[in-house]
């Protein structure tokens, strides 16, 4: 009887030894099946989103490193620039978004990172010695809580050449120590930002918008270089790197994207049946519609809403440059950079498409992609000031469209 007890006692553990084995083994099968599976997805998402390598830390030392510097003198000296705050590692061929901001204007950066997929590159201006400070604070908090920061986005810094910018000392952050998440920073910053006109800052310092154009595409190869309260159509990335892929034959090509502003109160639209519905009640209207008609007529808006509906991005149409168009477009290889000398608002991005012109590059306008201005712009009211400096970019217009003669004297095209 004992015997048996013993005999029974000696099976049931066996049978729960076996039966512990069989979950085991079932616990590791699906492990090294999720194992795979995760790796199928991981191999498909990095296809076009390479990991990124760099830790909190390390991106904090990069930020530490680069406001040690003591930051460059642009070539006037009346500014301040330290290159990478941030930084993000690129592929050569990759297209990068390139914008610009004042400091209070940064809140723009969380829908860029929605609606572009790709890398991003910001230069923040900082017309005083505490927006500075707030600059490298909000650096500071975005590498630390921001995953996507860390990942894709390049930052800049510029600011009157009497300032210095400084490491964030622990003490000075405030509140910005507390925070725990990415969307809390961005929250934090709606708090005490006072968003605008980047050229409204309300100072004596010019906005010095060709400069920051300048930075944001430094190191880019192809680049899309926008406003940044603007947003791009979605897929709009992924679409321009399908088609620059496909071949090789883009340099000497400013491919458009067309834009358009949207009343405050509505969605951004996703694609171009959403933009062209809006578009068709008044809802959207082209860029500059209220402000400078010229300014981006050439893109032929008529035309493109009734291009037929296509699943591929290419370019549809060629459109000849001329004065004044400023289209927001893609391209690589050598080209021009922003003239600097151009600053707060008035000929800052005509004067460098009327040198795309000179140089040879032709304009063709994309099928799908587009973007959308964030509200109407209208009619501006400047105070003196503002108004002499616009003048002064009229006038400066004129000598620059003489000084491209002697610069491209072999080329067919005048601005």
């Amino acid at each position: 009887m004992q015997m048996s007890y013993a005999i029974r006692c000696a099976f049931y553990q066996l049978l729960l030894a076996a039966l512990m084995l069989v979950a085991m083994l079932q616990l590791l099968y699906l492990s090294l099946l999720s194992g795979l599976h995760g790796q199928e997805e991981q191999e498909q998402y990095f296809e076009f989103f390479p990991p990124s390598p760099r830790s909190v830390d390390q991106v904090k030392s990069q930020l530490r490193t680069a406001l040690a510097s003591g930051g460059v003198l642009d070539a006037s000296g009346d500014y301040r620039v330290y290159r990478g705050l941030l930084k993000t590692t690129m592929d050569p061929n990759d297209v990068i978004l390139a914008t610009h901001a004042s400091v209070d204007n940064l809140l723009h950066l969380s829908g860029l990172l929605e609606r572009w997929e790709g890398p991003l590159s910001v230069s923040v201006f900082a017309a005083t010695r505490e927006e500075a400070q707030l600059a490298t604070v909000l650096a500071y908090a975005l590498s630390s809580h921001c995953p996507e920061m860390r990942a894709r986005v390049a930052m800049h810094l510029v600011c009157p050449s009497r300032y210095e910018a400084a490491v964030p000392d622990p003490r000075e952050p405030g509140e910005f120590a507390l925070l725990r998440s990415c969307q809390e920073v961005f929250d934090k910053l709606a708090r005490v930002a006072q968003p605008g006109i980047n050229y409204a800052l309300g100072t004596n310092i010019s906005y010095p918008n060709n400069l920051l154009r300048n930075l944001a595409r430094e190191e880019a190869n192809y680049a899309l270089v926008i406003d940044v309260d603007m947003v791009p159509s979605e897929g709009l990335w992924r679409s321009l790197r399908e088609m620059l892929d496909q071949s090789n034959h883009w340099d000497g090509t400013a491919l458009v994207v067309p834009a358009f502003e949207i009343r405050r109160a509505r969605r951004m639209p996703m694609n171009k049946n959403e933009l062209v519905q809006l578009y068709q009640v008044g809802e959207v209207r082209p860029f500059y519609y209220g402000l400078c008609t010229p300014c981006h007529a050439p893109t032929n808006y008529s035309r493109w809403v009734n291009l037929p509906e296509e699943s591929l991005l290419r370019p549809a149409y060629v459109v000849p440059w001329r004065d004044p168009w400023e289209p927001f477009y893609v391209a690589g290889g050598k080209v021009p950079t922003f003239d600097e000398r151009f600053r707060q608002y008035g000929f800052n991005r005509i004067s460098q498409a009327c040198e795309l012109h000179m140089a040879g590059f032709n304009f063709e306008v994309l099928n799908e992609g587009f973007l959308v201005h964030k509200g109407f712009k209208e009619a501006l009211k400047f105070h003196p000031q503002k108004e002499a400096e616009n003048q002064r970019n009229k006038i400066l217009y004129r000598q620059f469209k003489q000084e491209l003669k002697a610069r491209y004297p072999n080329s067919p095209h005048r601005c």
